[in-house]
C-alpha cells in the first residue's frame, strides 16, 4: 500500500513535467523560444518540439500575410490641389527575432501601430510628388509600388514586409467639394449653352433657307400665273374680236343688256333719264333692222376654236410632271431647304415666254387687208347717260 500511494504522484509528476516540456508550432504561426526572457530557439517549421519546462518561454506570431487599414489622411500633391486617401497595407513578419527585440512583448497590435505611420509618411512622400491628375486617374500601379517600396525601406528594423500597398478612395476634402460641383455645373451648362447657341444658330440657317425658298416659289408661281391670265385675257380678247367682227349690232345688244342688268340692281340710287335715250334704244326696239349677221357661216380656225381645241388636247393629253425652275443663281429652287415642287400638267410646266399673238380667223386675211369702216357712233342726247 505504502509503494502505490508514493508510485502515483511520482508518475502524475512525470507526466506532467513530460506536458510541459513539449510543444506543438502549427503551419501558420512562427515561434521563438525564449529562456529568462532572451531567444535561444527559433521554430519556423510545423511539428512537436521540446523545451526546458519551467524555463523556457514559447511565443508564437503569425505567419500568415496580415492586413493593415489606414485611416483617411490628407496629402498635397505637385499642384497643391488637397486630396484625402484611403489606402490599405498587406505585410508579413519575417524574422521573428528582429520582431520581437522591434515591438517586445506587444506583437501584432504593437507592430501594426508602429507601421502606420509609416505607411502614412509614405503615400505622403510619393504622392506629393506628383499631379492630382496622376493620382485621380484609374492607373494608379506605378504610384502603389513606390509606396509599397518605400514603405518596405522603412520598416526593415522592424523584422516584417511590405508585400503591397493599395489606394483604396482618393478624393476632395469636403469643403473643397461644393466649390468642384460647382465648378463642374458652370462649366457642363457652358457646353450645354454652346450647344444650343449652335442648334439655334442651324435652325436659323433652315429657317431663312426655307423663307427664301417660299419667296422664290411663291414670286415664281405668281409670275407664271400671270403669264397664264395674261394669255387668257388675250384670248378672252381674241374672242370678243371675233364676235365683234362677226355682228356689231349682236355686239353693242350684249353689251346694253349687261348694262341693263348693272344699272337695275338695287342700290338705292336714283336716276333721271329721258326715255328716248340711246341707253333705252334696246328697250323700245327689238334692234332687228339694225342686224348684220353674216353672209356665211362661221370658217374654222377662228381664235375661240382654237383655244377649245387647245384646252381639249391639254385636259386629254398633259401628264403631271416635276417642274424645273431655277433661281437667280441657276440653282433648283427649294434644293437648300429640302423642298420639291408640286408636280403640274406639262402644259403648265413652260409658259410660253414670248408675246402672244391674237391669229386671225382662217378666210378673213383678206377682210383684215382691207380697211373696215368704224361703226357709227351715237352720241347721247344731253343728259342720257353713255351705254356700258
Amino acid at each position: 500500500m505504502s509503494l502505490t500511494a508514493i508510485a502515483l504522484p511520482a508518475v502524475f509528476v512525470a507526466a506532467v513535467v513530460a506536458a510541459s516540456s513539449l510543444y506543438i508550432v502549427d503551419e501558420r504561426e512562427k515561434a521563438l523560444v525564449l529562456r529568462l526572457g532572451r531567444v535561444v530557439d527559433v521554430q519556423e517549421t510545423p511539428g512537436l518540439n521540446f523545451r526546458i519546462p519551467f524555463l523556457d518561454n514559447v511565443v508564437k506570431y503569425d505567419a500568415r500575410i496580415l492586413g493593415l487599414p489606414t485611416i483617411p489622411l490628407e496629402v498635397t500633391p505637385l499642384d497643391d490641389r488637397r486630396l484625402v486617401v484611403d489606402a490599405f497595407a498587406r505585410w508579413r513578419i519575417t524574422d521573428p527575432v528582429r520582431f520581437r527585440q522591434a515591438v517586445g512583448t506587444g506583437g501584432i497590435q504593437a507592430a501594426m501601430s508602429r507601421l502606420e505611420p509609416i505607411v502614412r509618411n509614405a503615400i505622403r512622400e510619393v504622392l506629393g510628388t506628383v499631379p492630382s491628375t496622376a493620382v485621380l486617374s484609374d492607373d494608379r500601379t506605378v504610384l502603389m509600388n513606390q509606396i509599397r517600396n518605400e514603405a518596405r525601406n522603412n520598416s526593415a528594423g522592424l523584422g516584417i514586409e511590405v508585400i503591397d500597398v493599395r489606394l483604396t478612395r482618393t478624393d476632395l476634402p469636403e469643403q473643397n467639394l461644393n466649390a468642384t460641383y460647382a465648378r463642374m455645373r458652370a462649366e457642363r451648362e457652358r457646353e450645354a449653352a454652346d450647344e444650343i447657341a449652335r442648334g439655334g444658330e442651324a435652325a436659323q440657317r433652315v429657317r431663312a433657307a426655307a423663307d427664301r425658298t417660299v419667296v422664290e416659289l411663291t414670286s415664281e408661281a405668281r409670275r407664271r400665273a400671270e403669264i397664264i391670265r395674261g394669255e387668257a385675257d388675250a384670248q378672252r380678247n381674241a374672242i370678243y374680236a371675233d364676235a365683234f367682227g362677226r355682228d356689231p349690232e349682236f355686239f353693242a345688244f350684249t353689251r346694253s343688256m349687261t348694262a341693263y342688268e348693272r344699272a337695275m340692281i338695287g342700290t338705292g340710287a336714283s336716276m333721271v333719264l329721258s326715255p328716248e335715250g340711246e341707253f333705252f334704244t334696246y328697250l323700245l326696239g327689238d334692234g332687228a333692222d339694225q342686224a348684220n349677221p353674216p353672209s356665211s357661216p362661221v370658217p374654222p380656225g377662228n381664235s375661240a376654236a382654237d383655244w377649245r381645241a387647245y384646252e381639249s388636247e391639254a385636259g386629254e393629253a398633259d401628264d403631271l410632271i416635276e417642274p424645273v425652275v431655277t433661281d437667280r443663281d441657276g440653282n433648283p429652287l427649294g434644293e437648300s431647304a429640302g423642298v420639291r415642287l408640286t408636280p403640274v400638267p406639262e402644259s403648265l410646266n413652260t409658259p410660253p415666254q414670248d408675246p402672244s399673238e391674237v391669229v386671225p380667223p382662217e378666210g378673213a386675211a383678206d377682210e383684215a387687208a382691207a380697211p373696215v369702216e368704224a361703226p357709227e357712233t351715237i352720241q347721247p342726247e344731253e343728259g342720257a347717260a353713255p351705254a356700258n
